[in-house]
């Protein structure tokens, strides 16, 4: 009889007991999990202060505010006049309310249980607590891919992964703060109700469906996902009511649900992008009823009326669809949609999409950046699942192969791989942790020839002998059964393994570590350095400017600045901007563009026909941020250059070797620029006599600098970041301006000599 041998002994335990004692050690796992996630994504409160970061957030918070203090009808009617001005815009109906609309409620809840919490710390706290429940959610969804021993691995990694702490970090109160969860959740409820057939599941995979809905654009990944899905079960034969139950419950009622939202309308009904649900909708109606007849019908007849339906629906489906489309019953698909597939399509005809620093292709430092060891385990654990191939790894396989795919074309989208990065990582090294902790080593061959030899000389020696070995070889049996044939030999390769493997983690925490509190932590609006003694030296120049622009500008002066300052101006400074982060409007975002590439002459009319009082420049040329106007001035210059190609173009702002210079090699329309004149206006001053260094570029300046004719310098932030022109009003005299300037400077224009309007007389000729 072959005995399993054992690496190390196991206590003694009641499997009650063991069952009972692991349910604790989980939730106390998932416990410090959740307060793991939280706790690493408040650097930024500990190292500045309570802030809003980036640009987004600050049209949210500023909306939230208004939720807050005003209520959810005021909010769902706002028209914002501040907001690209003079256009203004229907915020209610253009926004998706779900971020807004958590923060008012948690605001209100608290509020009720007298806990007088401040808005601007719920809408700062909202996205770590979050980070939590998605944890939490990405637990559940891959205890159903493998095991709840996967499942903690798998929530201990996206609590960390620096891929979604990008986007969630304290302050970073966008849409992807709650979208993640919503994302993952939603698909834990999809495979809950596939697996079940359960229309309680897809019910609730709906009503999450609607929440993802109301609080991102992203929805549309769960859009397309569980229809690929289902399309793929289809295609391997693996349809089962189970799966028409779970689909039509999500779909009908999540459908039905987002159509609520205001900015969303009938886009489900009537839109490209949504047009796969639908049609996976009617193909299960189609299958449904295909299996019907076959329960009724002949099997060869059932075969040619299959056929025949099959050609007959195709046809009339695709003449359908491009009727509809044709006649516009059906939108196109838009120009984001075809930039996810051809990388250059954005540069070519939408460069205010291409302009997007986080819309262009992911450099492969940043997938081991944002994953780290978690890149190596993922295609491991996708080849494990593969193996397998149950219903629900099926998903997770598509899930990896179209995250990869676009998360290498959009560094935004690195925020929708990573989950599943996280869950297929959790599989492999769950995995390998089993084989390695299991203690049961695998049985000797020789052993196991024995056994059988034994039982074939059992079976020689008659019938009582043969009835006296019954027993002995159902144990030799039962004994072979749980001790493998393969698996890992004694104590000592098992305890270097699992060094290996809690070395490899703690490097990963590490990692994690230094990123986020590095790299992910910094608001924009709040810059630093670090002093010679290592101590932080902060750069306040954005609410410095902001500030000024609050305190010395009258409530309804316009400014002009890039789209990229207009929610931050809004929110700190409190005035109206030509543009903003909206992006909905091109041509006037083009006007602004056109506006910093051309001459002061050209740009003044502009300037004043918008009512614009005063241009705001970011300049980082004295310290060296490279996040400044110049390095974004190219592609101001495309933009504009699109509406109006006859009057700017981006071949005039390189010189004749096609070299993008600002020194003596600069070319006449990039020093005539606005742009060029309002970061480098006075610039040379600093250098007192010095080589003029621009340390942003390298590049050195001519030592006379630009001067100005047509703005005067309001202010300039303490580092030279923030610079803000007043637009000078018209010369009272009617002159322009720059005749103005030369009369004050004491040059007077040289006077031609007048012409003479005397008709001349002619000569007579003498007769003599």
């Amino acid at each position: 009889m072959a005995t399993p041998k054992l690496a190390y002994q196991l206590p003694s335990l009641s499997s009650a007991a063991v069952e009972n004692t692991a349910s604790l050690f989980r939730i106390i796992a998932l416990a410090l999990i959740s307060a793991t996630a939280i706790a690493s994504r408040l650097f930024a409160v500990i190292t500045y202060e309570s802030v809003i970061h980036e640009f987004d957030p600050w049209f949210n918070y500023r909306a939230t505010k208004l939720l807050a203090s005003k209520g959810f009808y005021e909010f769902w009617n706002w028209f914002d006049p501040t907001a690209w001005y003079p256009l203004g815009r229907v915020v209610g109906g253009t926004i998706y309310p779900g971020l807004m609309a958590t923060s008012g409620v948690i605001y209100y809840i608290l509020q009720a249980v007298n806990l007088p919490v401040d808005i601007r710390n719920i809408c700062v706290l909202l996205a770590p607590g979050f980070s939590a429940l998605t944890a939490w959610a990405t637990y559940m969804f891959t205890c159903e891919m493998k095991d709840k021993s996967a499942g903690l691995l798998a929530a201990s990694f996206i609590a960390i992964a620096p891929g979604y702490i990008s986007r969630s970090v304290a302050g970073s109160y966008d849409n992807e703060a709650i979208a993640i969860f919503l994302l993952m959740f939603t698909f834990y409820l999809w495979i809950k109700a596939m697996k079940e057939g359960s229309a309680f599941f897809g019910t609730l995979a709906g009503l999450f469906y609607f929440y993802m809905v109301a609080a991102w654009g992203g929805y549309a990944f769960i859009t397309n996902m569980i229809p690929l899905h289902v399309f793929v079960l289809i295609l391997m034969g693996r349809f089962n009511y189970r799966i028409y139950v779970g689909y039509c419950s999500w779909y009908a009622i999540g459908t039905l649900a987002s159509m609520q939202v205001p900015f969303v309308g009938f886009q489900p009904v009537k839109t490209s992008e949504h047009m796969a649900a639908l049609g996976i909708f009617g193909l299960l109606q189609l299958v449904a009823f295909a299996e019907l007849v076959r329960s009724h019908v002949a099997s060869r007849q059932f075969k040619i009326l299959l056929r025949s339906a099959v050609a007959l629906l195709a046809v009339v489906g695709i003449a359908l669809g491009a009727l509809m489309t044709a006649k516009g019953w059906i939108a196109p698909w838009t120009g984001r949609f075809y930039s996810l597939w051809d990388t250059e399509y954005a540069k070519k005809y939408i460069p205010i999409i291409a302009s997007v620093s986080e819309h262009q292709p992911t450099a492969w430092p940043s997938f081991f950046m944002d994953l780290h060891v978690l890149m190596f385990l993922f295609p491991v654990g996708v080849f494990i699942l593969f193996k397998e191939m149950r219903d629900e790894h099926v998903f997770v396989i598509i899930y990896a192969v179209v995250g990869s795919y676009f998360a290498g074309v959009m560094v935004r989208l690195m925020l929708t791989l990573t989950p599943v990065v996280c869950v297929a990582a959790a599989v492999a090294l769950s995995t390998l942790l089993d084989t390695y902790i299991d203690p049961v080593e695998p049985v000797e061959e020789s052993t196991v020839a024995a056994g059988s030899s034994d039982a074939d000389a059992a079976k020689k020696t008659g019938k009582k002998a043969a009835e006296a070995a019954t027993e002995p070889t159902a144990q030799s049996t039962k004994a072979s059964t749980s001790a493998p044939k393969s698996g890992i030999y004694g104590l000592d390769s098992r305890i270097l393994t699992v060094a290996n493997v809690i070395l490899l983690l703690s490097y990963f925490v590490q990692h994690c570590t230094w990123v986020t509190s590095n790299a992910y932590s910094s608001p924009s609006v709040i810059l630093s350095s670090k002093n010679r003694d290592g101590s932080l030296y902060i750069i306040d120049d954005f609410r410095e400017a902001y500030y000024w622009l609050r305190q010395n500008t009258e409530p309804d002066s316009v400014i002009c600045s890039w789209w990229d300052y207009g929610y931050q101006i809004a929110g700190m400074a409190d005035r109206p901007t030509l543009v903003d982060n909206n992006t909905w409007n091109n041509t006037h975002i083009a006007t602004v563009g056109k506006i910093m590439g051309s001459s002061e002459e050209k740009a003044y009319p502009i300037l004043r026909k918008h009512d614009v009082e005063y241009v705001l420049v970011i300049f980082g040329g004295l310290l060296a941020y490279s996040g400044d106007d110049i390095n974004k001035f190219l592609w101001m210059v495309r933009i504009a250059q699109g509406i109006w190609p006859d009057e700017i173009q981006e071949k005039n702002f390189f010189t004749a070797r096609g070299e993008y210079k600002l020194d003596h090699d600069a070319t006449p329309a990039m020093k005539e620029s606005v742009m060029y004149k309002t970061s480098y206006y006075r610039f040379a001053e600093m250098f007192q006599g010095h080589a003029v260094q621009d340390r942003a570029r390298g590049q050195t300046l001519p030592s006379v600098g630009p001067t100005l004719d047509y703005l005067d310098e309001a202010f300039t932030s303490e580092n030279w970041i923030v610079r803000i022109y007043q637009v000078k009003k018209d010369d009272i005299l009617g002159r322009d301006h720059k005749s103005a300037n030369a009369f004050m400077d004491g040059k007077r224009r040289k006077r031609l000599r007048p012409t003479s309007h005397r008709k001349l007389l002619p000569v007579k000729k003498s007769t003599e």
